[in-house]
């Protein structure tokens, strides 16, 4: 994608010299640039395929609302009816009740509760196969470990074969997110957020001589919180990192809080980050 490069360098932001070859992606950037540490510092916007296009009905009207929380009711509902999720009860199987029933409100359920789990390999996978991000770790690193790679790709397919449509599903959530930071944020294309970890040694390092900061790859999906505090709960490092508003895939106060509960919590695309590592 020359014209991608071209832009990309009249920013200061040239993407690898070599770009991997055969990576399936939806999304408009390819993902040797969506990877790029140097996304973390020049972002641009993030869509998926034909998403906002073929669902217009949802974004006008949610342009239309002023009030947040109704927002994310209207979003709800939407996905309820287009999905059929609410005609669950009225399938003859219980494996076809299931499938309707489970909406993308479980998978991001059980990722709070537990990344490394069945929903946690479904998010992982829809990273993967829209913006072609392999994941990365699942119970521990996939490269070093052919059993969880394939009790990963296990999780996947069960995971998937429970859900109607989930995918699709996940990817109208990333553009309603998209457009909540835009309506939220404004012009601003970064926020602060804090990672804590146990394990920041099993975390690539990178060698990028332009950065300014040690840059890390991370995994294709990831927690972050908004709250410095909070993040030394979860690990005994802790890194703070300006993260992109187009690399996030979901936070806190998105959808009604009858659905999701929680505060602080952003999901955030993987990749290379300049990192910063906070003292006690």
């Amino acid at each position: 994608m020359p014209e991608v490069r071209a832009d990309l360098q009249r920013e200061g932001a040239a993407p690898p010299l070599e770009e991997p070859p055969n990576i399936f992606s939806l999304a408009n950037h390819p993902p040797w640039v969506i990877a790029d540490w140097r996304f973390q510092k020049y972002p641009r916007e993030l869509h998926i395929g034909r998403t906002r296009a073929d669902n217009r009905r949802l974004f006008a009207k949610l342009q239309a609302e002023a009030d947040a929380e109704r927002r994310g009711e209207i979003f709800h509902e939407y996905v309820t009816v287009q999905f059929s999720l609410h005609e669950w009860d009225r399938q003859k199987s219980t494996n076809a009740r299931r499938s309707i029933r489970n909406s993308y409100v479980r998978f991001l359920r059980g990722w709070s509760l537990d990344s490394n789990s069945i929903e946690g390999a479904v998010l992982k996978a829809w990273v993967a196969s829209r913006f072609g991000l392999e994941p990365t770790f699942h119970y521990e690193v996939l490269e070093e470990s052919p059993e969880m790679r394939e009790r990963f790709e296990i999780e996947r397919v069960c995971g998937e074969s429970k859900t109607n449509a989930i995918f699709q599903q996940l990817d109208l959530l990333f553009e309603f997110c998209q457009e909540e930071l835009t309506r939220r944020f404004g012009r601003r294309k970064h926020i602060r957020l804090y990672r804590g970890t146990f394990d920041a040694e099993k975390y690539p390092r990178v060698l990028r001589p332009e950065a300014t900061l040690p840059v890390v790859r991370l995994n294709n999906l990831n927690s972050f919180t908004s709250d410095r505090e909070t993040a030394w709960e979860f690990g005994s490092t802790v890194w703070e990192v300006d993260v992109p508003l187009a690399k996030i895939f979901f936070f806190s106060g998105l959808l009604p809080t009858s659905l999701l509960r929680g505060e602080g919590e952003f999901l955030v695309l993987g990749g290379e980050y300049e990192i910063r590592t906070i003292l006690f």
